[in-house]
């Protein structure tokens, strides 16, 4: 099925949320490649607000990828244990250290392929990574920005690898960092997975959700 949403609501409906929210930022607290990277890793299945009231931590006592690469796995686990899934997570951030070291010499690669190689980091991940942290166009779908792609019509898909392809084929790709980062913030603010917010929001014009679901 195709996209429902045409470009030019498409760039309508990113100029309003622009108009809500303003300039978006991420909310993972981050001040380097490092520090965003570790910090994508361990927002797996919990909340940027978690992952934040550990990171303080866990910079402090590894600063650095060298640093990590050295790291205990059961010592980094005792500061990141309430983001959930701690022995993973724990022995991702280790192991990817070690790789960026060992394979990349201590410099994170702002390649898509490359940063699929390291322990953690999957396609949502890396998009993150490059679009935030070098700048480079890439458009990460979480569950946020996947409900409101498909609640608005940009696509039709639940499988995120899908959802990425469509967005990028009807945003420019310069636009892909905001979406990102704008999605995200409507799923938080108004688009909920359960009881939206939909008579607050100001895409109930744009919204096939609206239309199907509670304007029926």
């Amino acid at each position: 099925m195709k996209n429902k949403i045409t470009a030019k609501n498409a760039t309508k409906v990113l100029e309003i949320l622009a108009g809500i929210y303003g300039e978006v930022q991420p909310d993972l607290k981050f001040r380097n490649n490092f520090e965003l990277t570790i910090a994508v890793v361990l927002s797996a299945q919990t909340t940027d607000k978690q992952v934040n009231s550990v990171t303080g931590e866990l910079f402090a006592k590894y600063p650095g990828f060298d640093e990590l690469a050295e790291a205990h796995t059961a010592d980094v686990e005792k500061i990141i244990k309430s983001t959930g899934f701690f022995h993973a997570k724990s022995r991702n951030i280790v192991a990817l250290s070690r790789m960026v070291k060992e394979k990349f010499g201590g410099e994170l690669p702002g390649e898509m392929e490359k940063l699929l190689e390291l322990p953690g980091v999957g396609r949502k991940s890396a998009n993150v990574i490059l679009s935030i942290g070098y700048g480079i166009p890439g458009l990460a779908v979480d569950t946020h920005v996947g409900r409101i792609a498909k609640r608005l019509g940009f696509t039709a898909s639940d499988n995120p690898d899908t959802v990425e392809k469509d967005l990028c084929e009807i945003i420019p790709p310069a636009g892909w960092r905001d979406a990102h980062l704008l999605f995200i913030r409507h799923g938080r603010e108004l688009c909920r997975a359960r009881n939206p917010l939909c008579h607050s929001c100001p895409l109930t014009g744009y919204c096939l959700y609206y239309r199907d679901t509670i304007a029926f």
